[in-house]
This record gives structure tokens, C-alpha cells and sequence, in this order.
């Protein structure tokens, strides 16, 4: 029995260890060529962009995780002599930080509403925000376009970021996670004289604090990587996030790409590291109250 428990956890350790670096392979070969001087990536990849990248490559090709030599030249091209990857890598920046701002602040507020205010209107209220969440966000797109340009806020920040401050899906995962703090908790407070602003800001708040960290670093991730909203929002290139203008970079210059695309995952990548405690107990705590 003990044989063949090990040998079925070392079956699921060894399933692991590939379907980690299957995934993991393109993220680390993306850093580490970037680092590569224009003449080794020519000669390692070079056939594959060959023909515009068309076609089937079937020979003169070879995957490289180690550079002969480490070179800067992609970074100081594209950060320091095209200083146009800088910029839209800073409307990037701009584009999203506001969205997470407003959306958490949105679900915070929205979340408490559904769990304080009880009756048929709610859940009514709060379906209508599940149908929406269920709704992939090619279909809002045209209403939005539309909506915008009534506005007059299209070619403009505000389209990309109104739509995104009003998301539904935070307020569905933070109202779940609201509702599981105990009742008793609260009324115990509105005993003590507690406001529902005090009692909205020093109870409901700290008990979702791992829950806010969790919907601002899967917002962040979401947002970060559009393509779609500012392609149809944004019509000038020059207010467009850095998402859109990867794709712009032609194939005569692969390492320019391979940095590029480093420098926009560092903040993704960051963030993930920094908040993964806190993603991961979003996710799966079960709202107990710690003391």
C-alpha cells in the first residue's frame, strides 16, 4: 500500500514538474534572450522570421536559454533610442492603475450594499450583475463604443477607464466573500453605537483585506494586457498602451521584441510575486473572523 502511494505521488510530482516547465518555458526564454545581442538571436531564430514569419520551419533553429554573451543593446534601443516604448509603456500605467483604483474602491462599497440590504430588489439586482460578469467583453464592446462617443469621451483615457472602474466581476467576488463575515460580528457592533460607515470601515474592510489584494492583483492582470478596448477606444496611436504596440514591432527587429516584451511582464510578474500570499487566501479562505 505505502509502494504504491509513493509511486502515485511521485507520478503527480513528475506531472508537475512538466506541465510547470512546459508553461514556464516561453516566459523564461522571452528574459533570457532579451538579453542576446541582434547577431546570436539571427542566428538562432533567424529562420523562423525568414519569410515574414510564414511558412513551416523545419530546420536551423535552436532554442538558446543561455546567451554566449550578455548584452544590453535591446534594453538601451528600446527604453533610451526609441523612447516611443517608454511612452506607451507609461499610458499603460496610467490606463490601469486607475482602473484597479476605481474598481476596488466600486466593489468595496457595491459588495457591502448587497450584503447589508436584504430583499427581492437585491437579488434581482445582483443576478443582473451575474448575467453581466458571464458576458465576455467582445460583446460590450460596440455598447461601449457607442456610449463613448455620445459622450464625447472616445480617443480619450475616460472610455477605457469608466468601463473598467464598473466591472461587475469585483463586485461578485468580493459580495461572496462579504457575506461569509459573521452577522453576529456586526450586530454586536451596531450594539456599541457603531455607524454603518464604522462598521463598513473597521470590520467588513479588514476582514477582506486578503480578498481586495486578491481582486487588485487579478484586475491589474486583466487590464494590463487588453488589446481589444484600446484598439477600438483609442483610434490614435499615440494614447495607446504598450499591449497594443508590441504587435507593432516588425520582424526585422527580434530582439527589440524579446526586450520589450521582458519589460512589459516585469510589472505582472512583480505584483503576482509580491501579492501571491494574499491572491491565494482571497481565493480559497472561507471568511473566518481572526482575532
Amino acid at each position: 500500500m505505502r509502494k504504491k502511494r509513493y509511486f502515485g505521488r511521485t507520478l503527480d510530482f513528475l506531472l508537475c514538474a512538466v506541465f510547470a516547465l512546459a508553461f514556464l518555458m516561453p516566459t523564461v526564454l522571452t528574459i533570457t534572450n532579451s538579453f542576446m545581442s541582434e547577431a546570436e538571436i539571427n542566428a538562432n531564430y533567424g529562420a523562423v522570421f525568414a519569410g515574414g514569419g510564414g511558412g513551416y520551419v523545419s530546420k536551423n533553429v535552436n532554442l538558446k536559454f543561455i546567451p554566449d554573451k550578455v548584452s544590453f543593446s535591446q534594453y538601451i534601443g528600446g527604453l533610451i533610442k526609441s523612447p516611443e516604448y517608454l511612452v506607451k509603456f507609461w499610458n499603460s500605467v496610467l490606463l490601469v492603475v486607475p482602473i484597479v483604483a476605481a474598481q476596488v474602491c466600486v466593489a468595496a462599497v457595491a459588495a457591502y450594499g448587497f450584503t447589508r440590504w436584504r430583499g427581492r430588489v437585491r437579488s434581482f439586482i445582483f443576478f443582473f450583475y451575474v448575467i453581466l460578469m458571464l458576458m465576455p467583453y467582445q460583446v460590450t464592446l460596440v455598447p461601449n463604443y457607442l456610449v463613448s462617443e455620445w459622450l464625447h469621451i472616445l480617443n480619450t483615457s475616460w472610455a477605457i477607464i469608466l468601463p473598467g472602474a464598473f466591472a461587475p466581476f469585483s463586485v461578485f467576488l468580493l459580495t461572496k466573500f462579504m457575506r461569509r463575515i459573521p452577522y453576529a460580528l456586526i450586530e454586536a457592533a451596531k450594539v456599541d453605537g457603531a455607524t454603518e460607515w464604522q462598521i463598513f470601515t473597521r470590520i467588513c474592510l479588514p476582514q477582506c483585506r486578503s480578498a481586495l489584494y486578491s481582486i487588485a492583483i487579478l484586475v491589474f492582470i486583466d487590464y494590463w494586457n487588453m488589446v481589444e478596448q484600446p484598439l477600438i477606444l483609442l483610434p490614435s496611436a499615440d494614447k495607446q498602451p504598450l499591449s497594443v504596440f508590441l504587435s507593432n514591432i516588425n520582424a526585422g527587429e527580434i530582439g527589440l521584441a524579446f526586450a520589450m516584451a521582458t519589460v512589459y511582464m516585469l510589472p505582472s510578474l512583480l505584483i503576482f510575486l509580491h501579492g501571491e500570499e494574499y491572491l491565494v487566501e482571497g481565493i480559497a479562505h472561507q471568511g473566518s473572523v481572526k482575532g
